[in-house]
């Protein structure tokens, strides 16, 4: 087998120039494209069933109020959400072909991860098929997020590194410091990959590369285009961090270290994460890995900077696709004798995929999906402090969207024609708020009020006007209100527990001008 130093995987006809291409591992290029297209087809098949999910609503919103910066998140997303509106118009279901595009750029970058590293064609479609069998990542491709392009930043600076590492030139580091930039606007989070790799560095023999001028260009390119972001964050007096703190104090539920690394079991999938494991112990064992020990640092700080913070077990999961490149060319090394063992494995962890599947992606109709998660035991479970019904979080924030618009819709018709000229809409977080100006328009509805993260800086508008909230107390309303009225309630079945049955509330009468309440009812979380 050929050396890893010699396995120089540039773009083939670059690569011609620096190394004989009997070397070079064949790109399984065609089951890699397989792969992809049967990936993107399923998501595709189901990409608008069960409903808009939480979060989108909120980065459409935020994608109709640009900045370089929001409470909770850097402003890509929201430019991204921005670039899907013009194209597409206002539809979440578009959006969510980002994601799509994404979750199959991903699928070939682990692939050409396991290439680069030495592995033929079993490797790389074994390592393509563990991203696309990983429950978290299906979901993740699924809708559209900051997660899905978190992952495949931390996936292409993976390989980057790797092709500085075998090539020893400028242009791999460049583009390393791009997709760093680009990562950094997406989510703060690519600053652990930044950390981990700088550890993986100093702590191995590629710290020679140190001593060069490229690796600290490229560092200096992602602070440059990050730069923009931290001005904001300096201008607004670093509103995430008051939002992180929130959040780890009252919203993240606590976790231990070991229930912290057996939940990667269940996100990435248990046959994934024993070749994740593989992977963890081919950058940290494998004679021909040395010159990529780095990557086993990398992974050992991530993973110790998220145990020591409150995290949520899916923030280690972009750091999943080179291990499992890694893992994939052990198993790849360890079956070399037994090849009628190889489509066993690949029928196997497909097999052990389809069963999951539904659990993080909405394949089934929903009674179906309760029925089958019910049979297979499977008890719905949030990480955050918030109690559950039928379904877990990352389903129940599908549903009761279009249903709360529709029931404020109601009160706001019963309101006389001059109350709904100046009428305002208050409610308690972006999900609703998102909700009211997604479906709002259609309904005649005026734009939402919330104190929740970056609708507080939107703004309360002008003075005056009735008001319809949903949530919260009567007797809180009535310290700002002469008259509160309660009208309705909220009904739906499947979304999250404290989003049903919530009081819908016509207050009229302001007690004091909106601009000297606002300024109190911040709220980060």
């Amino acid at each position: 087998m050929a050396s890893a130093e010699s396995l120089t995987v540039m773009p083939d006809r670059v690569v011609d120039s620096f190394v004989p291409t009997a070397t070079l591992p064949r790109f399984a290029l065609g089951a890699c494209a397989l792969i992809a297209v049967i990936y993107a087809g399923l998501h595709l098949l189901v990409l608008d069933q069960y409903g808009v999910f939480r979060d989108e609503l909120y980065y459409i919103a935020c994608g109709r109020h640009l900045a370089w910066g929001y409470v909770d998140h850097p402003p890509f997303v929201a430019f991204l959400a921005w670039i899907g509106e013009h194209l597409f118009g206002p539809s979440y279901v578009w959006l969510r072909l980002f994601s799509v595009v994404f979750g199959c750029a991903t699928i070939f970058t682990a692939a050409a991860i396991a290439r680069r590293l030495g592995g033929h064609a079993w490797a790389q479609a074994l390592a393509a098929i563990a991203i696309t069998i990983s429950p978290h990542y299906l979901y993740t491709f699924h809708y559209f997020s900051m997660n899905s392009v978190d992952v495949l930043c931390w996936a292409l600076a993976a390989w980057l590194v790797i092709l500085a590492l075998q090539t020893g030139a400028r242009g791999p580091w460049i583009a390393f410091g791009l997709v760093c930039g680009i990562g950094l606007l997406n989510k703060h989070s690519m600053l652990f990959l930044g950390l981990g790799l700088f550890v993986g560095l100093m702590l191995t023999s590629a710290r020679r590369h140190l001593a060069t001028p490229w690796p600290w260009v490229a560092g200096l390119i992602a602070a440059l285009m990050f730069l923009p972001h931290v001005l904001w964050q300096i201008a607004h007096g670093w509103p995430t961090a008051e939002f992180i703190r929130n959040a780890q104090a009252r919203k993240i539920v606590p976790i231990g270290p070991l229930t912290f690394i057996a939940e990667q079991f269940t996100l990435l999938h248990p046959m994934a994460a024993l070749l994740a494991i593989a992977g963890i112990g081919y950058f940290f064992f494998a004679r021909d890995a040395r010159p990529y020990r780095l990557f086993g640092w990398t992974f050992a700080t991530v993973l110790v900077l998220l145990l020591v913070q409150r995290s949520k077990p899916y923030y280690l999961l972009p750091v999943y696709p080179f291990l499992l490149a890694g893992g994939a060319i052990l198993l790849e090394r360890a079956t070399s004798r037994f090849r009628l063992l190889r489509p066993v494995i690949i029928v196997l962890v497909v097999l052990t995929g389809a069963a999951t599947a539904p659990l993080a992606l909405p394949i089934l109709p929903i009674e179906r999906y309760v029925a089958y998660s019910r049979a297979l035991g499977i008890v719905p479970t949030n990480a955050e402090k918030n109690a559950l019904g039928e379904l877990p979080q990352h389903y129940a924030d599908m549903f009761g969207w279009q249903d709360l618009a529709n029931q404020v819709a109601a009160v706001y018709r019963t309101l006389p024609e001059p109350e709904r000229k100046t009428a305002k809409i208050f409610v308690q977080n972006y999900g609703e708020a998102g909700a009211i100006d997604y479906f709002g328009p259609a309904l005649g509805l005026p734009s939402a009020l919330s104190q929740h993260n970056n609708y507080w800086y939107w703004g309360p508008g002008p003075d005056g006007g009735t008001l319809i909230a949903v949530g919260g107390a009567r007797e809180d309303y009535l310290e700002d209100f002469e008259q509160v009225e309660e009208v309705a309630r909220t009904s739906c079945r499947y979304c999250m527990p404290y989003e049903n049955d919530r009081p819908i509330f016509i207050c009229r009468g302001w007690k004091r001008p909106v601009n000297v309440i606002w300024p109190h009812e911040r709220y980060f979380i």
